[in-house]
């Protein structure tokens, strides 16, 4: 059975601050980097084959801090970037709101075209790495659309607010991918 635990990567400013982020690339900030620490601390205490990330700054530092104790192989793959929002990005929550309700900005990355993309990834990862333990180092809107594709009869067609650091598990059984647990924050010392 393959098992894939996704890390949504630790805090940034923008985060911080409520700005919408999308492809833009924004690092950690130091609350980001205790998460990413406390990510570390907790996932060592179990056993893993590979460590993927995108290549965004703040997935990317986040894999790195947290593979300084699990020492894997450290896999890119872009088709768990975060969604692309284009004009969007950079906005405050306000901004946002004001001009753009309905939450749809110009230029923005559809969401068939980032479930597309993210299914064609969770199809590599299964080919790549089968009955193997994964650890994914992604982004909110990424883990979002996983659990809206793997999870309806929970989430249903909700976006889900994940909190930087969380962790939710799938595992490939009977054909399909199953989420086994989502939002996890238990191993973060804010959440505790």
């Amino acid at each position: 059975m393959t098992h894939i635990c996704l890390v949504r990567h630790g805090q940034t400013d923008w985060n911080l601050k409520g700005k919408l982020q999308g492809q833009t690339d924004i690092p950690l900030n130091e609350t980001g980097k205790l998460q990413a620490e406390e990510c570390r601390e907790f996932l060592k205490k179990s056993h893993w084959d590979v460590l993927i990330t995108t290549s965004l700054v703040r997935a990317s530092k986040t894999a790195d801090i947290i593979n300084e104790a699990l020492k894997l192989p450290i896999v890119k793959m872009d088709h768990f970037k975060e969604r692309y929002f284009g004009d969007g990005e950079g906005m405050s929550r306000e901004e946002r709101e004001k001009q753009y309700p309905d939450f749809i900005f110009p230029n923005m990355e559809t969401y068939e075209v980032l479930t597309d993309r993210v299914q064609e990834g969770m199809k590599e990862i299964y080919n790549q790495f089968p009955d193997q333990e994964v650890l994914l180092v992604a982004h909110g809107a990424v883990i979002s659309a996983i659990l809206r594709e793997f999870h309806k009869e929970e989430v249903g067609e909700r976006h889900v607010k994940l909190f930087n650091g969380c962790l939710t598990n799938l595992h490939f059984t009977n054909g399909r991918w199953n989420v086994h647990s989502y939002n996890e924050v238990s191993h973060l010392s804010e959440h505790a």
